[in-house]
């Protein structure tokens, strides 16, 4: 099970409802597509926000019942469809493209709160599309939505560290790591150490409480989508055992999920009660 950066979500799995498969397709398509503009390759920042801005002039068109530029007609035109098939709200899918031009600059994050704000716009869309598709629209299940998915990009951050501070890409609130100590001006020469585990365990704590308070949304989604949900809720949990198991070192290197780590996800997830514990 993957937990990278926009597949928080097993994609089209075999507990995937068939009739929205299609739709949770094209949602991932046009979020996966995005995240690759304004990260993958060698292109310039400049190059990046004007592709960007091209992309967002699509999702104009497509909500404006006008022709798109068919750059990205392999995007588009089932998100065309989707959005036709089940009335999918616009504003999930602009602020996805407002955190990736957010991306293309590498911001810094003061606070947890900042970090939490980007996350807004980053992964929480993802879950509110999918709550829409599955006809839940409830103010709490739409929070517990927003805590599992923040919780999983959080999860993803502290997992990728060893990747993601040579790229100079910072998740780390800067606070937290004044903190311990820790100077975040050149992420690049950032070492493993005491300090940096330290404060890496803390903001693992941070993430699994968040997991933990969206967690009674598994109890809501209808059939075979809730058990897909309790699925990506324990493999995050799984996730952080492995960070701790390697002692918050991920500065050094990156823990990965593995086939044996599929019996003990599915056996908590089976065990998940209302009011109860997650493993």
């Amino acid at each position: 099970m993957s937990i990278d950066h926009y597949e928080n979500f097993p994609v089209a799995s075999l507990l995937c409802p068939p009739a929205i498969r299609p739709a949770v397709m094209a949602i991932y398509h046009f979020a996966r597509t995005a995240d690759d503009i304004a990260d993958e390759g060698n292109a310039d920042t400049e190059t990046r926000l004007r592709d960007l801005e091209a992309y967002g002039a699509d999702l104009d068109a497509l909500y404006g019942d006008r022709p798109t530029s068919r750059r990205w007609a392999a995007v588009f035109e089932p998100l065309e469809v989707a959005r036709v098939a089940h009335a999918l709200p616009r504003q999930p899918l602009s602020d996805l493209l407002e955190a990736f031009r957010q991306d293309t600059g590498n911001p810094l994050y003061e606070t947890r709160q900042s970090l939490l704000d980007y996350c807004r716009r980053s992964a929480n869309p993802v879950g509110r599309l999918l709550l829409h598709l599955y006809g839940v629209d409830d103010p709490i299940a739409l929070k517990q939505s927003d805590a599992i998915c923040s919780a999983l990009q959080l999860i993803n951050f502290w997992q990728d560290c060893s990747i993601d501070l040579p790229r100079e890409r910072i998740y780390i609130p800067l606070e937290d790591a004044r903190r311990h100590g820790i100077d975040l001006t050149s992420p690049a020469t950032l070492q493993d150490s005491r300090h940096s585990r330290a404060m890496l365990a803390e903001l693992c704590a941070w993430a699994a409480e968040l997991m933990h308070s969206g967690a009674p949304l598994v109890h809501v989604i209808p059939g075979r989508a809730g058990w897909e949900l309790r699925l990506v809720v324990q493999g995050g949990l799984r996730v952080l055992e492995r960070i701790a198991a390697m002692g918050h070192s991920t500065i050094r290197q990156r823990p990965a999920l593995a086939a044996p780590d599929f019996l003990p996800i599915a056996w908590r997830a089976m065990r998940m009660r209302p009011h109860g514990s997650l493993s």
